[in-house]
Order: structure tokens, then sequence, then C-alpha cells
């Protein structure tokens, strides 16, 4: 564990950010029922709960609502702000079509596989990486709780067809680090967007049945300049007269690093990324140990 910054412990938190993939979800992209006590527990509190991911408007408000935080999401890494209670976006910063389809080209012409994040579901082609992982995701939840895919033949077609989707991100893929990175540099060129810088190998597991199964793959996740989830936290906490030290953050990857540096107590998991738990105020345990139960149940009186 790392050192606690002085005066730490005084603080009164009135909101905490927290991560979902890496985060507070396990290996198994589940939320414990501790964990989940302890949420409500906080909120009870009037400490407010805020889940800040890049999973999809719709995949975030299924898990929000089950772990009992139910104001404000922020979804695509911090291109959308959601008030759950209201329906309403309070802030986005979304990919532009014609941007959208200078990156989609780069993949196209260079048979790099791709899927793109709308507000309302993941635009793919096939059922891979990242896409396959919330697909098997998807056969433990009921209909109205699954994250919409939607799987077409033309992406570039489809994307320019669209009539009531905006585009928050763009993911890459590759399970070969060494196509990986040469696949990166071809984005050096498209201006005006951040290309996260992301090197180590992601791993899930998904259960079938008696059987454990591993999805892995080195992967980037491409969105509009200055998205980051900090600046959809700025932009909540000023329109609640929160101050950033009353702010906690909770992550375990590179599109946490900017909400962990900003906070006024920034913490990453044990299987964070080094960067992460390089520049973070406080190292809980792994998502596998409910690190962020513990977290909070410390911080949070």
């Amino acid at each position: 564990m790392r050192k606690i910054k002085k005066g730490t412990r005084e603080k009164m938190y009135k909101m905490i950010a927290v991560d979902l993939d890496g985060t507070m979800l396990n290996s198994y992209g589940e939320v414990t029922e501790n964990t989940k006590r302890v949420v409500k527990q906080t909120e009870k509190k009037g400490t407010d709960v805020v889940i800040a991911s890049g999973r999809t408007i719709d995949s975030i408000k299924e898990i929000a609502e089950d772990i009992g935080t139910s104001n404000y999401i922020i979804a695509g890494n911090g291109a959308v702000l959601y008030d759950m209670k209201s329906k309403k976006i309070l802030y986005e910063n979304y990919i532009p079509l014609n941007k959208a389809l200078e990156i989609i080209n780069i993949c196209e012409q260079n048979s790099i596989y791709y899927n793109v994040y709308t507000n309302k579901s993941i635009i793919a082609d096939s059922l891979r990486y990242n896409v396959l992982y919330y697909y098997k995701e998807n056969l433990k939840k009921e209909d109205s709780k699954k994250t919409s895919i939607t799987l077409v033949d033309n992406i570039p077609n489809y994307i320019k067809e669209m009539k009531n989707e905006k585009i928050m991100k763009i993911i890459v893929c590759d399970i070969t680090k060494s196509v990986f990175n040469s696949i990166i540099k071809m984005f050096t060129p498209v201006q005006d967007v951040d290309v996260l810088d992301i090197s180590h190998m992601v791993r899930k597991i998904i259960r079938h049945g008696s059987t454990q199964v591993p999805i892995e793959y080195y992967y980037t996740e491409i969105s509009m300049e200055n998205v980051n989830k900090w600046n959809a936290i700025q932009f909540l906490i000023n329109k609640l007269n929160i101050k950033k030290e009353e702010v906690i953050t909770i992550g375990d990857n590179m599109n946490d690093k900017e909400m962990i540096e900003q906070a006024g107590l920034g913490i990453a998991m044990e299987n964070s990324v080094p960067k992460v738990k390089e520049m973070a105020d406080y190292v809980t345990e792994d998502n596998n140990n409910e690190g962020v139960a513990k977290a909070i149940e410390k911080f949070v009186k």
C-alpha cells in the first residue's frame, strides 16, 4: 500500500467516482454483494457514488441501478455525463461523423479490427475481443439489462446512415503486441483526437458452465481531444458546488489517469497499470478482493 497524503483521513468526501472494468467489477464482470452493500450505505450517508466508465450509457445504467446509485453516470470515458433521474445528457463531447469516418477508413484499409461505441450501442462486424466479452456477459442478463450490440456487415455504411446515434469512441484491438504497436502508429496523422496509451494486455474471464474461458487482447480507445473522465467530473462538481478536494476517484487504467491525478483523493487498484499506481495517493486491494469496497470503508466514515 502507498503512503496516504497528510490530512486525507480528516476530509469529508461528498462524491466518489468509480471505474467499472478492472475496478468495481471482478475478473468475471461481477459486483460482489458486499460491494453493493457498501455503496448503498455510502449513498445513505450522503456521499454520492458516480460510475465513470468507458462503457455505453445503458450498460452502465444497469450496473448503477443494481448497486444502488441513481443520480449520475459518466460514459464513454467522459464523452457523456448522464442524469439518471431526469434521463437527460448534461455534458457531451462526441466524435463528429467526418472524424469518425477518417479513423474508420484507416482501420478498413489496413484490415484492423475495430468497433464503434455510440450513445446507444456497440457497432461491430463480428463477435471478437471486447464485443465477445459483452456478448457473453449478456447471456447472463435479462433482455432489458443487456449491453446493446449491433452487428452489421458494413460498419462505414451503417455509420453514415445513423439517425439517432452519436459516436463516443472507437475501439481498436489485436491479439499480437508487435502488430498492435504498428497499428497505433497509423493514427498519428489524425488530428484533434486522443489515442489512449495502453501498453498492457487486457485479461477477462467468462464462465461457460463449469469452464472458465479467458478473453485476452491489446486495445486502444480513440476519442475526441480532451475527452476524459475528470473533465466530466469537473463539470458535474461545478454544477453541484462540490470542491475537487471533496472528491474520491478509484480506477485501474490509463483512462482513469486524469481523474486519479486531479481528485482530492485518487485511489488505484492493486491490479492497476504501474503508471496509475505511481500517481495515486493510495493503492487499495485488487478487483478480485473487493478493493473498491475496502477503500470506501477506509475513507468514508
